[in-house]
């Protein structure tokens, strides 16, 4: 579904990838595992058309989109769920929806995913006139990610769905990460830095270290891999 070739992002004089090669399947969880200032988000929003790449090519489904603007992308069907939220705080919650349905023509296959969005986050609904910046911490997330899929994504990108949440709340968006890979067969690329519970809930996962990616496998031989274990999941 998606493949990264020599991928390289700078900053100025900084550069923040240094190569990268990566590659997704289609109906996959797969996560991006590292430390702070490895490079996860710029790898992120080099997908999703917010970081330009210097060199290398991002192909989705056959076509390389290194080059377009960031709602062509959307367009293509990649969506991105952004660190830290960011939903609209002056605008509802059901205004914040209708915005992540913004490139669609299609009535009411938007009226069908809202009702969708509803019923994974029951909370959004009765909060639907409420404004998104009064919403507590898991609510906003809840709201980002169902804001993300109102675009109808077939590949849904993830930026530390967990920060900053409280371990309850934590359960309840994984466990719904893992209902819409299952329902909708969604692809889903995550972003974490628990990176025991990412490992967990994916198939496969790639570690980045200082931009550059330094090991590939599947959850179940990382999740077992000492250096891994030593450096991410802290045993």
């Amino acid at each position: 579904m998606l493949k990264m070739r020599g991928v390289e992002v700078s900053y100025g004089k900084i550069c923040a990838l240094h190569g990268v090669d990566l590659e997704i399947r289609s109906g996959e969880i797969v996560t991006l595992i590292g430390a702070n200032g490895a490079g996860k988000s710029t790898l992120l929003m080099a997908i999703s058309g917010l970081a330009r790449p210097i060199q290398g090519c991002i192909e989705f489904l056959g076509e390389e989109i290194q080059a377009l603007p960031p709602n062509r992308i959307v367009e293509r069907g990649i969506s991105q769920v952004p660190e830290g939220r960011r939903i609209f705080p002056q605008l509802t919650v059901r205004e914040n929806l209708e915005l992540g349905a913004f490139c669609r023509h299609d009535p009411q296959g938007v009226r069908d995913d809202l009702a969708y969005v509803f019923s994974l986050f029951p909370i959004l609904a009765s909060r639907s006139q409420q404004l998104g910046g009064t919403l507590s911490g898991g609510e906003q997330q809840m709201l980002a990610i169902s804001r993300a899929l109102m675009a109808r994504p077939s590949l849904l990108l993830l930026d530390e769905p967990s920060l900053g949440l409280a371990p309850i709340v934590i359960r309840q968006i994984f466990s719904i990460i893992q209902k819409i890979n299952q329902e909708h067969k969604t692809t889903v690329f995550l972003v974490e830095q628990n990176a025991n519970l990412a490992l967990k809930v994916a198939s496969r996962g790639y570690v980045l270290e200082n931009g550059r990616v330094t090991m590939t496998d599947s959850a179940d031989n990382l999740l077992r891999h000492e250096g891994v274990r030593q450096a991410y999941l802290g045993v």
